[in-house]
């Protein structure tokens, strides 16, 4: 059997997990069996709605002291769901959460663990992962010995198909320790797109000279309904937040497309931002490297051709 984590974040379900779910759904067709998921906490979504991407069977441990992340609490409720339902395979997703807790119970259960998968398992011959290594710069094939084995999907990396079908919730009886871990606040930021959940990113750099050129890049992903985020250059001279910076060192992502306004394309900004499916990049230096990435590419000012492109996107719009 193939059990799949269902992350969840204030009672709802990551995005993330329902393209985890699909890929377990798929991995346990390949190897002639079911797929089954666990989720931790309390959440308002129906998981029911969970087989439309191929589970049969959602575990449940909806303890409120599961609802805030403990990755060795995590880890542990995990662990006994494997044991009780003897799952084979267990597929995360490569997010904040997965990162935490796949490691974790791949040294409890002695299970190999490939992070980073962005392939289906080859089991002509064994069982190999796909995955990414030097920062998305290269690939390598993970061949799994182990009865049990453990996967960490990349976000962003497996199509997700939707069915019909329903899954079956039932709750699974375990009691759980209090955490060690304990909340003293918690700062939101609201109003805005998440970055690691957006399909569309919009992105600025040094290139548009200073924070109150910024209104460039928030009208088009208002327009576009996409997340800001920054190159660290702009972070470190606070024109911008820090957790808007994608990048090597701050936050990697994979959105459907990413939009870069004035960023010349570091390798250390690009390996944070090369799995996205498309990107643009708009530069008035025709040698950025980042235009060796791009899928489109548009060599010019930020500020004549920005203007121009909010004012087509607002035409758009208005005829929708």
């Amino acid at each position: 059997m193939v059990l799949v984590f269902i992350d969840q974040s204030e009672g709802h379900i990551k995005k993330s997990s329902f393209e985890a779910a699909c890929y377990a759904a798929t991995v346990a067709a390949q190897l002639g069996t079911s797929a089954e998921a666990v989720l931790l906490g309390v959440t308002s979504d129906n998981l029911s709605s969970l087989g439309n991407y191929g589970v049969k069977k959602v575990h449940t441990i909806a303890n409120e002291t599961l609802t805030n992340f403990d990755a060795q609490l995590y880890t542990k409720a995990i662990a006994q769901v494997v044991e009780t339902t003897n799952a084979d395979v267990i597929v995360f997703s490569n997010n904040t959460t997965g990162k935490a807790v796949a490691p974790r119970l791949s040294a409890k259960l002695k299970a190999g663990l490939v992070t980073g998968a962005i392939a289906l398992p080859d089991t002509s011959n064994g069982f190999t992962v796909k995955k990414t290594v030097f920062s998305g710069k290269a690939f390598a094939n993970i061949n799994i010995n182990t009865p049990k084995k453990i996967i960490a999907l990349n976000p962003n990396s497996f199509n997700v198909s939707i069915t019909t079908d329903t899954a079956e919730v039932v709750p699974f009886n375990t009691s759980v320790d209090a955490s060690k871990i304990v909340v003293s606040a918690i700062n939101k930021v609201t109003g805005e797109v998440s970055l690691s959940e957006a399909d569309i990113v919009v992105s600025g750099g040094r290139g548009l000279k200073g924070p109150e050129n910024w209104g460039l890049v928030t009208e088009l992903a208002t327009l576009l309904g996409a997340a800001t985020a920054c190159s660290r250059p702009v972070a470190d001279i606070h024109w911008r937040p820090h957790h808007e910076h994608v990048g090597q060192t701050g936050l990697a992502i994979a959105p459907n497309l990413y939009i870069a306004i004035g960023i010349s394309g570091a390798i250390q900004h690009l390996a944070g931002v090369n799995r996205s499916k498309i990107i643009v990049v708009i530069n008035k230096d025709p040698e950025a490297p980042f235009f060796k990435a791009a899928d489109y590419g548009i060599v010019g000012d930020a500020f004549e051709v920005m203007p121009k492109i909010i004012e087509a996107v607002r035409k758009i719009k208005a005829t929708a």
